[in-house]
């Protein structure tokens, strides 16, 4: 088998396992993506049986973003140093570990360190997920590879409500949260088994090292960003948390002179500077923030808005958001079929789908008096999706088009950690805005008034990333065609020898 493969590869022809591979890389994204959002719904029920203070349920939140997000860069370095395959199934099986670690915790310190934990194999894994679709499928592939992981997504963002609220309404056992957790075992065990199987394994890079001081300018930068912004709100945005976003600058601009200075000595660095100075991916990364700097935010206060402001359940607040990820599904796999075709205008039209989506929405909101039904949500929750799924697959794949092989989880590993920081940004800033404007109100139409003022940011935030993609160069999809071109004609350089 590996010398089949091997050869496969020689001869510049793609794996014919790519697809199956792609399965296994969805389902361990799957279970990191609905980890994030499975446990808002437990909060209550963690609160009453780990007798909880509200800060330490917080912890439990704000531990996993900010380990995850620190973990991101270094270990996506990592995997193309050390062999993606290789960091792909120790994070996979670290991550399945700890969501048994916090399954099992008897205390409310013991959950906040197993879900740091958590957020540091979470981080092992995913920046191998991108890159290995980078790696594995070749060009004229890679857009509706991609597109999968808007599909993954958008099903991840209301399983995780609808998972969640049924697993605690069936208590079983008497469990209460626990199997929020423990249900990531068997679909962990199936990852790791699927993925020693089916994911290739290509030669790790020779001759680099890990560049430690580089590892910890971008975790001070990203800590310094991070912090803030998921506690900031709930501090009162005391002086401490504007100092540490100040402090974030200095310290960005001081990786960036270790990371060149690295270059210039011929030494290997955690961001290749090439990266860095590039505009295209330094475009890419912004569009990565602005279009994280509206959905997850958006869901943070979709869930507030129905259940505490309408008192719907946490699986009747799931169910009437399934018509987002519906839309989501349908795009991307239409985005997908276009593959690197039309790359640039499907990134302006998708956030303008999102925005008309989000201004429908506020028209529909606007009309609520002393019920919501989920119906009427039906139409623009769908638009909405449909905008996300169009934009997901092109923007991926345009981001890492300037990332070379050898640099892929590095290049995939700065991506998430910007997708980090635009998510936490946007909850931040749609919480500020959100509660703000709710004030000490407690009715129907407050929460109303609320919600359709936080959708004016949800409107105006794709409209700048609408504007930022019609800033992408105009050569794109040309540069795309050559290398489609370069792929067909065998000038494309040939992928290392792959074992199994």
């Amino acid at each position: 088998m590996t010398q089949s493969t091997a050869s496969v590869a020689a001869a510049g022809e793609p794996d014919p396992r790519r697809w199956l591979t792609l399965a296994v890389l969805l389902i361990a994204g799957f279970m990191n993506l609905i980890d994030v959002t499975i446990v808002n719904v437990a909060i209550p029920s963690l609160t009453a049986d780990l007798h909880a203070s509200s800060a330490e349920i917080e912890w439990v939140v704000a531990a996993y973003i900010v380990a995850f997000a620190l973990g991101l860069l270094p270990f996506g370095r990592l995997g193309d140093i050390v062999g993606r395959k290789l960091m792909f199934l120790i994070g996979v099986a670290g991550f399945t570990a700890n969501s048994m670690f916090c399954g099992l915790s008897p205390s409310i310190d013991v959950l906040i360190l197993a879900r740091m934990l958590q957020g540091l194999t979470g981080a092992m894994m995913m920046p191998q997920v991108l890159a290995l679709v980078q790696v594995t499928f070749p060009p004229q592939e890679r857009g509706f590879a991609f597109s999968f992981f808007g599909v993954t997504a958008g099903l991840a963002s209301v399983a995780g409500p609808l998972a969640g609220g049924a697993l605690i309404s069936a208590d079983f056992y008497h469990l209460a949260w626990r199997p929020i957790f423990l249900v990531n075992l068997p679909i962990g065990l199936l990852a790791v088994a699927a993925g020693w199987r089916l994911i290739p394994r290509a030669e790790a890079g020779r001759g680099q090292a890990i560049d430690g001081i580089g590892v910890l300018l971008a975790a001070a930068t990203v800590f310094s960003v991070i912090i803030p912004l998921v506690e900031g709100r709930d501090f009162g945005w005391p002086l401490w948390c504007f100092a540490l976003l100040v402090a974030a600058l200095p310290l960005a601009a001081g990786f960036v002179f270790w990371e060149r200075r690295r270059a210039v000595s011929g030494a290997s660095q955690l961001l290749p500077i090439s990266l860095i100075t590039n505009r295209h991916f330094l475009l890419g990364l912004s569009m990565t923030s602005a279009l994280f700097a509206g959905i997850p935010g958006f869901f943070f206060v979709v869930a507030i808005f129905l259940q505490v402001g309408f008192a719907y359940t946490p699986l009747q607040s799931g169910l009437a958001t399934v018509p987002f990820p519906v839309g989501v599904f349908l795009a991307s796999l239409i985005s997908g079929r276009f593959g690197s075709r039309r790359a640039k205008a499907r990134l302006v039209a998708g956030p303008l789908i999102l925005a008309c989506g989000m201004g429908a929405l506020y028209l529909v909101v606007a009309g609520i008096s002393d019920s919501v039904s989920h119906w009427s949500l039906l139409l623009p929750l769908f638009l909405c999706g449909l905008g996300m799924g169009t934009t997901v697959a092109p923007l991926f794949a345009t981001i890492l088009t300037v990332v070379e092989t050898r640099d892929a989880g590095s290049g995939s590993g700065a991506l998430q950690s910007f997708q980090q920081i635009g998510g936490a940004l946007g909850v931040a800033l749609i919480g500020e805005i959100f509660f703000g404007t709710l004030g000490s109100a407690g009715d129907p139409a407050g929460y109303r008034d609320a919600f359709d003022t936080a959708l004016i940011y949800e409107v105006a935030i794709f409209l700048v990333l609408a504007f930022l993609s019609s800033r992408l160069p105009s050569g794109l999809d040309r540069k795309r065609s050559e290398e489609r071109a370069a792929a067909a004609d065998g000038r494309e350089e040939a992928p290392a020898a792959i074992e199994v």
